[in-house]
């Protein structure tokens, strides 16, 4: 064991680096720094680098006063310069992992900080990567490279996988209280990632190799993806038979076992759960497995956005109306509610859909001023409240934030497309997903007078 290495830690005079900056990064390196610690955090954004030294903050979850104080005391400091890398006792790698554009892993950032850390990292690093990736990542990107240049493990680094479990605007559970999965390359990495963990996480949970610390995540998100995808298209058909999907799911919840509620909507959003399952199903190819669980869920969950427009169309047929030259409001961008993270989310795919088929769209979002569409174009989105819903042919609910006036929606709006249950009540000019009576009989109550316009 190094001992000099956990002494460090024990005593809080281990410098600690944090290499990305967002979402995951920045509660990581304040965590850290309200542990003691002096952080220095790297990105290669410098306007994100910019703003952090000036005592800013670009992420929900992290107060600015909690960077500003950071800063002010010296325990922080963010800089765009990977040299900074050779001060450091311990590295945390929390970095971004897409998917490129045919649905496989992009570890090009991976790559670039693997290169970046083997270049100025001093002997007895304790390094973690956070990032979530394909099972065997951490092994081949990190520890095989770093093997086959002048470095070895237990002497010049020390190298664990831990899996970021953050879910922003979460304010039951944050850095501290998840626990933490590790898997270190040998036993000292995971017994030093415990340490260094430990002192800022309740509870540190060691497994027995990177690669399953790896799977665990993927395993987390690929559950809730199929299991969404699952409901989606209950949903889908409760809408067939005249059921209302929610009612039904409320009554399954009360089972005291063997249950667990999902819920149907736009499709799925964020970092994690529409870009984990396709590392594993890639992963699966490459050993000659392909998972028809996966293949599915991901084909049912980014159709959604289909379904919603079918849905928008309904709402505007008994205007007479069509998509074309219809004005549609979205409310809700970010893919989760009274959040401003829009990664991954259904609601710009149904933006652009809306905008191929030549309809008149305002946003309204009170945590997202702008966006920038499929060509580059940065587009404004409406923050205010008191909006006048009266004028838009239909209004599209896709995020139900808590600060909007529902009831006041509800009142002014002609047409409501309602993706996240905002009310329970049957309306007839609200169409639901899984909706139940209130849209079956509204639809049909269309159908029948379509067919005695058309003499049928």
């Amino acid at each position: 064991m190094n001992e000099k290495l956990v002494k460090k830690i024990n005593n809080r005079e281990a410098k600690i680096g944090v290499i990305g900056l967002g979402y995951v990064g920045l509660p990581l390196a304040m965590a850290f720094v309200s542990a003691g610690f002096e952080v220095i955090g790297i990105d290669t954004n410098e306007k994100i680098v910019k703003s952090l030294n000036a005592g800013d903050s670009h992420i929900l979850d992290v107060d600015k006063e909690v960077v500003a104080s950071a800063v002010q005391q010296g325990k922080f400091v963010a800089t765009t310069d990977f040299a900074y890398i050779c001060k450091l006792d311990a590295l945390s790698v929390c970095v971004p992992t897409p998917l490129n554009q045919n649905q496989e892993p992009d570890i090009s950032f991976l790559e670039f900080t693997a290169n970046k850390v083997e270049k100025y990292m001093k002997s007895g690093l304790l390094i973690s990567v956070e990032s979530t990736t394909y099972p065997g990542s951490t092994r081949e990107l990190f520890y095989e490279k770093f093997e086959q240049g002048d470095k070895e493990i237990g002497k010049d680094y020390y190298l664990c996988f831990s899996p970021e479990r953050v879910d922003p605007g979460n304010t039951k559970f944050q850095t501290k209280n998840i626990p933490k999965v590790l898997g270190g390359i040998t036993a000292e990495s995971s017994e030093l990632g415990k340490i260094l963990y430990g002192s800022i996480i309740e509870e540190v949970i060691i497994v027995s190799s990177p690669e399953t610390a790896e799977m665990s995540k993927l395993l987390e998100n690929t559950f809730r993806s199929i299991n969404i995808a699952f409901i989606n298209e209950m949903a889908m058909m409760c809408e067939r038979m005249g059921i209302d999907i929610w009612e039904s799911i409320d009554a399954a919840a009360t089972k005291p076992f063997g249950f667990m509620p999902f819920y149907p909507g736009a499709g799925v959003g964020g970092h994690c759960i529409p870009l984990d399952p396709m590392y594993l199903y890639w992963k699966g190819k490459q050993n000659k497995f392909f998972n028809k669980f996966i293949e599915l869920s991901q084909d049912i969950n980014m159709n959604m956005p289909f379904n919603v427009l079918t849905k928008i169309q309904e709402s505007l047929n008994g205007q007479g109306k069509s998509i074309k030259n219809a004005r549609i409001l979205i409310v809700g961008l970010s893919y989760k509610p009274n959040v401003g993270d829009i990664r991954e989310s259904p609601s710009l795919d149904i933006y652009e859909k809306l905008k191929q088929k030549h309809a008149k769209i305002d946003i309204l979002d009170p945590f997202v001023p702008s966006f920038r569409d499929s060509q580059g174009e940065l587009i404004s989105v409406m923050q205010e409240n008191n909006c006048v819903y009266s004028i838009y042919d239909c209004v599209v609910i896709l995020t139900k934030h808590d600060s909007i006036d529902y009831q006041l929606l509800l009142s002014e709006s002609k047409a409501i497309v309602d993706m996240s249950r905002t009310y329970t009540m049957n309306e007839e000019k609200v169409f639901r997903i899984g909706g139940g009576s209130s849209n079956h009989h509204l639809c049909r109550k269309l159908r029948i007078k379509e067919s005695k316009i058309s003499g049928n």
